[in-house]
């Protein structure tokens, strides 16, 4: 499944501008300081692991030459006046790229650091490249492209957030053992643990991608339970009710793959209390904190709440299919680290309970046994494994 696809002439670009970069940087002289590329979510949104990590370097390794890849389609280098961005695709991105000492991806290779360079990638042999994923990799299961597997052999690193991530990685990912290092999740420095709110006033809402659901057309969409249990869970009376009475705050993100049928989720109800935001509209690194509990179906974002003992109700409305279609590390049964519902009554009871009686999480004692750090030094303890302690 391609992310992204390029025409054929562009494609032609490509390949010119690879062999004109590589051969040039052959020739060019060696770095002075070490060089570093990091990049993630598609370049499309300076988010997640990358981003973070990315802020930590240029903040407190001066040592290093640190560049960040974006996007061209998009401005939010601008805005957010991101130092030393480079756009994807261009001949100063493929140059980069060969003369880097270290690499840093939260997503893939192709789309988060060089375009289309999984064919020329053993032409690259020198780079340290380090897989930081976008974030934590212990929900769903993984789904390996053929298009990923000679990027995955070539990444020397495969960073994990804890033990229970590694393991997954080992014994589910195969991934050999030398590669695997563990020193906690970039983005979760950020974050203050066990710090959830005194009352529940602010609700994220996010329900993840299916993909077996991304070819259908929009009638289909429409007739598929993913779409009816969304709709009727929000066009709920009592779930209604409850946010007006409650003065609730309720936003409702929905996943960038969803894009194409955003207008049927944006029809259903839109007010003061109840909101429909695009992920281009928002940062997930900046609701993930200003929410006070989630609730979704099965997103990694739901590991965020876990570290800041906030409460989730996991929606499970098609758990049978997801479990067929994708599969799960987690026993959806017994691991789950919050509350389950499979109804939309289940999910107003519990969230009624919550609003008035719970506005922490009962799970958080399970937090230990899924994260090994809790002392915002992830992003420290991953530039010193890879890139070496600051001289």
């Amino acid at each position: 499944m391609k992310l992204k696809n390029f025409n054929w002439y562009q494609s032609i670009l490509i390949k010119l501008k690879i062999a004109a970069a590589r051969s040039l940087s052959r020739i060019l002289p060696k770095n002075k300081q070490p060089l570093v590329l990091v990049g993630g979510n598609l370049g499309e949104k300076y988010e997640d692991n990358a981003s973070v990590f990315h802020t930590y370097l240029v903040e407190h390794r001066p040592d290093l030459k640190t560049y960040w890849m974006y996007d061209k389609k998009t401005n939010y280098v601008e805005q957010e006046n991101i130092p030393a961005a480079v756009k994807l695709g261009s001949f100063k991105n493929y140059l980069l790229f060969f003369q880097s000492d270290y690499t840093f991806h939260g997503h893939s290779i192709i789309y988060d650091l060089a375009p289309d360079i999984e064919q020329y990638i053993h032409l690259n042999t020198h780079t340290v490249m380090t897989h930081i994923s976008h974030g934590i990799e212990g929900f769903k299961k993984i789904l390996i492209q053929e298009e990923d597997k000679p990027l995955l052999r070539r990444t020397n690193f495969f960073n994990c957030a804890s033990r229970y991530e590694r393991s997954i990685k080992l014994k589910g990912w195969k991934f050999p053992e030398e590669k695997l290092i563990t020193t906690g999740m970039a983005r979760f420095d950020r974050l203050e643990t066990d710090s959830p709110a005194k009352e529940v006033k602010n609700i994220l809402l996010m329900m993840t991608w299916r993909e077996w659901l991304l070819d259908l057309t929009e009638e289909e969409f429409i007739s598929s339970d993913y779409f009816r249990a969304t709709a009727d869970l929000l066009n709920d009376p009592e779930f209604n009710h409850l946010i007006t009475s409650k003065e609730l705050n309720v936003k409702v993100i929905l996943h960038p793959f969803m894009k194409s049928y955003e207008k049927h989720f944006a029809s259903l109800k839109d007010s003061g209390s109840l909101s429909f935001v695009t992920f281009d509209d928002v940062s997930i690194k900046d609701e993930v904190i200003e929410a006070d509990m989630l609730l979704t179906d099965y997103t990694s974002v739901s590991w965020d709440f876990l570290y800041q003992n906030k409460p989730i109700i996991f929606y499970m409305f098609d758990q049978e299919a997801m479990e067929t279609e994708r599969g799960t590390y987690l026993d959806l049964d017994k691991d789950l680290y919050g509350y389950k519902a499979k109804s939309t009554k289940e999910v107003f009871d519990l969230l009624e309970y919550i609003v008035t009686k719970a506005p922490a999480n009962p799970f958080y004692e399970k937090a230990g046994a899924y994260f090994d750090y809790f002392d915002q030094e992830n992003c420290r303890r991953l530039a010193d494994k890879v890139l070496g302690p600051k001289v």
